[in-house]
């Protein structure tokens, strides 16, 4: 039987993870408290199935089973009060496989002690595998949320430098999502717009799938 997975939060990090899951093919629902999000991510194609809820209300997550889900994805890690309800409901409520975004350590401890079974630090992670990084230049790090799904770091291929994102169109040619760019002067953009452009030396952080990862680590 094929998992079901549930994103909650359509910020730029759900929003990656909805669209990746989407594309590869998996059974997601998307959720945001923010209607405009939810039709933007529906008029984008990102899902096809998304609704406007508040999400810290257990009521309204039980009328929509966030209980049956196999995987929910916590990505509201801006908003700390919110994502700890939230994974605490989700908890309780028997998901057996919660990862959640956290912003501090002290926020992903919490996290970690009311039920999320994965903790993820987006900005710390992109620092940590850059400083790898520059120690070992062919290294390509990854961190695996689960059998078929994958943030990947990567140094931007040549065919990619000089072009805007727009230009390359990476999410529809590469079924990938750029979620970090870290500059070859070392600044980091952590929200890389559509004209946003990568040049020699960048380091991109990518959410993609298990095979895709794969032919990413060919291109030149």
């Amino acid at each position: 039987m094929a998992k079901q997975y549930l994103v909650i939060g359509l910020g730029r990090f759900g929003t990656s993870v909805a669209k990746t899951l989407y594309e590869a093919g998996e059974d997601v629902l998307a959720v945001d408290i923010d209607e405009d999000l939810v039709q933007e991510a529906v008029n984008n194609s990102v899902v096809d199935n998304a609704v406007t809820l508040d999400v810290a209300d257990e009521r309204a997550m039980k009328e929509i089973g966030a209980g049956n889900f196999d995987v929910a994805f916590v990505c509201i890690g801006s908003k700390l009060q919110s994502s700890i309800i939230i994974t605490l409901i989700l908890q309780e409520m028997g998901v057996k496989n919660i990862i959640a975004k956290a912003v501090s350590k002290s926020h992903g401890k919490v996290l970690g002690k009311i039920g999320a079974t994965k903790v993820i630090y987006p900005e710390e992670y992109m620092g940590k595998r850059v400083a790898l990084l520059a120690m070992e230049p062919n290294m390509i790090e990854h961190l695996r949320f689960s059998q078929d799904f994958l943030l990947v770091e990567i140094k931007a291929p040549s065919i990619f430098w000089d072009k805007t994102l727009m230009e390359l169109g990476i999410r529809n040619k590469y079924n990938v999502n750029i979620v970090g760019i870290k500059k070859g002067n070392g600044t980091l953009d952590p929200t890389p717009r559509a004209d946003s452009v990568i040049e020699k030396d960048d380091i991109l952080l990518v959410i993609t799938d298990a095979k895709t990862a794969k032919q990413l680590e060919d291109l030149k």
